[in-house]
C-alpha cells in the first residue's frame, strides 16, 4: 500500500466538493465523499468535516464497497 499526496490547499481546499450520503438522516450522522484530482475519494465524517477523511484510489474503493456488500449478504 501507498500514501498519496493531497491536492494542493489539503482538504480544505474550498473547491473541493463535498457530497453527503443519501442515508444520512440530516443529523450529520453519516458520511460525506469527495472526488478529488489524481482519481482519489475522500470520505469524511459528516460530524467532524474538519477532521480527517480516509483517501481511496478508485479500485480500492470500488473493492472496500464489494467487500462490504458481500459481508452484509452474508
Amino acid at each position: 500500500m501507498s500514501a498519496n499526496p493531497l491536492p494542493p490547499g489539503g482538504l480544505e481546499n474550498s473547491a473541493i466538493r463535498w457530497r453527503r450520503s443519501s442515508r444520512s438522516t440530516g443529523m450529520n450522522n453519516c458520511v460525506e465523499a469527495a472526488v478529488l484530482s489524481g482519481g482519489l475519494l475522500a470520505v469524511r465524517d459528516s460530524k467532524r468535516t474538519d477532521g480527517p477523511a480516509v483517501l481511496f484510489t478508485g479500485p480500492a474503493w470500488d473493492g472496500f464497497l464489494a467487500y462490504v456488500r458481500t459481508d452484509a449478504a452474508a
